[in-house]
């Protein structure tokens, strides 16, 4: 749902209202009374001291020359559902990439929505100027706009918060802070699932959205059930972006005719379509995860199939960071499946786009798997470059396990071009890290139920 017309204003306000709209056109009390009504009610009715009925307002906004919702709500006619038709238009522009323009309209949208307090609309467009940051690294940005959103929408059901919770998960994830990730998707779905809220939209955000942090942290099992559940729970949509421009040039023409309330259902429909087309790239990170399992079992030529997929349907939203991680993990298999030279190519590309504030652990892969490439053609040194660069990224991500590896790959190096004592210190430093790297997370969240089961 994108919103309803806002509830009628008080009295009060409503009188007042009444009277400035009767002055700025010269009428006086009886002229506006007359036929039906007298100039006393008016004048009452002008005090707040009488609430009108709805036929009274009929009345009053025909001599006025003004929509009934307009004395109504305060809002101009058409107001709450031109804001819906730009909103869907700025996620169009969100959908193909173009997070900067999206924002502008994001941003005019958000202001017009606040100034007429319509709820649902001010979510809506906080959200999307979420979604823009992310798209654009601003992790900051986006996580402010999150929780404004999730503020805006503080009475409303959890699966309506759920876009929000997601967002400042993504974007915690995004700036490495794995485990704060991990505990906000965690609890959300543990909460729908023992509630009985269970909303496939917000199930599929909220699982999809764990499979990174899940498999960066090393819960590999965690990240294959969520995996799996998100497939499972995937509605089917044709091509969504089609339909739901569809249903806005729909909107268009009802508009131009008047129809409101039609129009509306179009534009609520086009919403919904852009909401699916988000899940579909999100389900990126399904193949992705598939990808790694078959790496993982050594179906190599199956992992760069899934891979490849899973990196093409991300480049097509220009989701950078998401594009960078899947990258590492392709070239990984690439490396395994002996095209290294394609692998570095990849890999010097990814780095390009990374930052130690912006997907330090991927970063990290990168320069981790580029070290190994060179170690392959006895380049030592640059080996030894990448390993210790990789390690200090690790050591600001907080990331034990992944930093026990590292410190054997370096471990070897040293020990191989005789530096011993070097080497040892090495090998005792991942020894730290891997103790430290055993306590991890808590209990899995409950399952949702994707059949009925009899007890």
């Amino acid at each position: 749902m994108m919103g309803h017309m806002a509830r009628r204003d008080d009295p009060e306000t409503i009188g007042r209202r009444v009277q400035e709209l009767r002055r700025q056109r010269g009428l006086t009390q009886r002229q506006l009374a007359e036929p039906a009504y007298t100039p006393a009610y008016v004048s009452t009715l002008e005090a707040g001291r009488v609430r009108p009925s709805d036929e009274a307002l009929r009345h009053l906004a025909d001599r006025l020359g003004v929509p009934f919702e307009q004395l109504a709500t305060g809002q101009p006619a058409r107001l709450a559902t031109d804001l819906r038709l730009g909103l869907t238009e700025a996620q169009r522009a969100l959908a193909d990439g173009e997070a900067e323009q999206a924002a502008d309209r994001f941003t005019g949208l958000l202001a017009q929505a606040e100034a007429h307090h319509l709820v649902q609309e001010q979510a809506t467009a906080r959200l999307g100027l979420g979604e823009c940051a992310l798209e654009t690294g601003d992790l900051q940005g986006a996580r402010e706009h999150f929780e404004a959103a999730e503020q805006t929408l503080a009475d409303a059901s959890l699966p309506a918060r759920v876009p929000a919770r997601r967002g400042r998960a993504v974007a915690h994830y995004l700036a490495g802070e794995l485990r704060y990730a991990v505990y906000l998707l965690e609890t959300t779905l543990d909460e729908l699932n023992r509630t009985g809220l269970h909303d496939p939209d917000a199930l599929l955000r909220l699982y999809t959205a764990a499979i990174g942090p899940y498999m960066d942290l090393g819960a590999q099992a965690r990240a294959a059930q969520a995996a799996e559940l998100a497939l499972a729970l995937a509605p089917q949509a044709g091509d969504p972006a089609l339909i739901a421009r569809m249903h806005r040039s729909v909107a268009r023409t009802l508009l131009a005719e008047g129809r409101i309330a039609e129009a509306d259902a179009s534009l609520a429909k086009a919403a919904e379509m852009y909401r699916q087309l988000e899940i579909r790239t999100e389900l990126a990170n399904c193949r992705w995860m598939r990808g790694y399992v078959y790496a993982q079992n050594g179906e190599l030529a199956r992992a760069e199939e899934e891979l490849r997929a899973a990196r093409a349907m991300l480049t097509s939203r220009r989701a950078t960071l998401y594009t960078s991680q899947v990258t590492v993990e392709l070239a990984d298999v690439l490396h395994r499946r002996d095209k290294s030279q394609e692998a570095a190519e990849l890999l010097r590309e990814v780095l390009g786009g990374l930052s130690p504030e912006r997907g330090a652990v991927h970063a990290a892969a990168a320069h981790r798997l580029l070290g190994i490439i060179a170690e392959d053609t006895r380049d030592t040194e640059a080996a030894e470059e990448h390993y210790v660069r990789a390690m200090s990224l690790l050591e600001r991500a907080g990331a034990a396990g992944d930093l026990a590896d590292l410190c054997r790959l370096l471990g070897d190096l040293l020990r191989r071009t005789g530096r011993v004592e070097a080497a040892l210190d090495a090998y005792r430093t991942g020894l730290g890290h891997r103790t430290a790297g055993t306590t991890t997370l808590g209990p899995a969240p409950a399952p949702p139920p994707l059949h009925d089961e009899t007890p």
